[in-house]
């Protein structure tokens, strides 16, 4: 058996029922949003596979993120194959992606400490956190909803786990696996248990270097395109606050602690866990660094270095958990409660903050309580599948709408807007022009009348509007809910065909 292999590191039945208990509480803290923020992208795409009728408009805003990965196919054969419906299928593998996460960290810090107590201390403590921001990326350890990334976080616990235990060939798989939903994440993850092989004195094939040579496949930049990658200002290291910086630094000085603590008490895989999380920071730091400051290499700032952080955070609270588990919190239980619960009860307040105007828990059947929702799905359950849609660019950015998605929830196509879409466009340049027409042509929008929808009609042969209380003076509104109305350009308005 090998060295960091011990009966104690594997999972029983009692285990993973506790595991399942575990889950179920993180969900309840931090919530359950499953259209909000890039589910707007990714759910779509699901939902096109479903019913091809869908979105026959500008679709590529989505599709384009749907054609690089299998998480959209996934998802819907899952559908197909349960015959549940997609809300559920959605919720099932929401859960499931969190306790394989948990899993993974249980797995992890039974190797690192030997000690099931330490393995529990780690998997509560990423639990307990999971919405936390992962420095200045705009990540969490696991959103609200589910996405790729749920899957690659939780596989990358397993892709790291079986490199500490030198099953080289079942981490290979795991990175595989991950590779087909999330490309970038396998990199990453990748990238980490090779360091972690050089850290063990094993050789790595130069052509494991070949990741690296896709830069011929970049485009060139466009003003169009600098612009969408300009309102996203995390990609840009070197306009990170004070405080983001810190969430770079203050682990890496938190790891060498654990670092230098574990190898004093030969614990080799926390000391190589930590020593090489260390060294991965700062090559990730180093990344960002060189395609942030030479113009040139601008174009390559959209693979966001920094993003590999997310794992890092992820492992160091599997070594915090089971430090402070195995020599603070032992066999008291009060003490677990002392130190979990407020915060539990911090990131539960963090999230009702941030989702003031919604369900804590957006489940399958619930009638919703957000204004937005409850008009985006009158447009799902009243409109035509081939409605073109027009709204405040800025929608997502409004209160009360809590950054829920029109595509995602209303099933129906709209106009570019001004806050995800910018976000596809930094992932794949060739839509920056099409984006930048659409969004400069609703430019004023809170000002727009019936004449301005008109032109927005005759251009883009957009037909309908989701449009407030100021701005349906002449529009045919066939429906209100907490000011907003849903309309569309009146017949007597149309232009006569020729």
């Amino acid at each position: 058996m090998n060295s960091n292999q011990s009966p104690e590191s594997e999972l029983t039945w009692s285990r993973a029922g506790f595991l399942c208990l575990l889950t179920a509480g993180a969900v309840l803290v931090h919530g359950y949003h499953p259209f909000v923020e890039d589910a707007e992208i990714y759910v779509p795409g699901i939902k096109k596979l479903l019913n091809p009728q869908l979105y026959p408009s500008n679709q590529g805003f989505f599709a384009s993120h749907a054609s690089m990965t299998l998480y959209p196919n996934l998802i819907a054969w899952s559908v197909r194959i349960t015959h549940l419906p997609l809300e559920w299928v959605l919720l099932i593998w929401f859960f499931a992606s969190i306790f394989v996460l948990l899993a993974g960290c249980w797995k992890l810090g039974s190797i690192c400490f030997h000690s099931p107590r330490a393995a529990w201390g780690g998997s509560v403590l990423v639990a307990s956190l999971l919405t936390i921001p992962v420095a200045g990326t705009a990540l969490y350890i696991m959103d609200q909803y589910l996405n790729p990334r749920s899957f690659s976080t939780a596989t990358a616990a397993w892709i790291v786990a079986s490199a500490l235990e030198q099953k080289y060939f079942r981490a290979t798989l795991w990175v595989v696996l991950t590779a087909l939903v999330h490309p970038l994440m396998a990199v990453f993850s990748l990238g980490f248990i090779l360091l972690m092989a050089i850290e063990k004195g094993i050789r790595v094939s130069a052509k494991s270097s070949g990741i690296l040579a896709a830069a011929m496949l970049f485009p060139p930049v466009t003003p169009a395109y600098l612009r969408a990658l300009d309102s996203r200002s995390y990609f840009f290291i070197l306009r990170w606050q004070w405080f983001e910086w810190l969430g770079i630094f203050g682990p890496i000085a938190i790891l060498w602690v654990f670092k230098s603590w574990a190898q004093r008490r030969e614990l080799d895989a926390l000391r190589q866990l930590c020593l090489v999380s260390i060294v991965f920071c700062f090559l990730c730091l180093a990344a960002a660094l060189v395609v942030t400051i030479p113009a040139p290499l601008m174009r390559f700032v959209e693979l966001q270095p920094m993003r590999g952080l997310l794992l890092v955070y992820v492992f160091l609270f599997v070594a915090g958990g089971g430090l402070l588990a195995e020599y603070v919190l032992k066999a008291k239980v009060w003490r677990w409660l002392v130190l979990f619960l407020p915060i539990g009860a911090g990131m539960f307040y963090a999230q009702r903050q941030l989702f003031f105007a919604t369900h804590m828990l957006e489940l399958p059947g619930r009638q919703p309580e957000n204004g937005w929702v409850q008009t985006f799905l009158w447009i799902r359950d009243n409109t035509p599948t081939n409605a073109y849609f027009a709204l405040d660019p800025d929608h997502m950015r409004m209160p009360g709408e809590d950054q829920h998605g029109f595509r995602a929830v209303a099933e129906r196509s709209m106009l570019a807007d001004n806050v995800k879409d910018s976000g596809a466009v930094t992932m794949f340049p060739a839509l920056a022009g099409t984006w930048q027409e659409q969004v400069d042509a609703q430019r004023g929008w809170k000002e727009f009348r019936l004449p301005d929808f008109e032109k927005l009609r005759d251009r883009f042969g957009v037909n309908w509007f989701v449009l407030q209380k100021m701005q349906t003076a002449g529009m045919d509104c066939p429906e209100e809910n907490s000011g907003l109305y849903v309309c569309r350009v009146p017949e007597s308005a149309k232009p006569v065909e020729q």
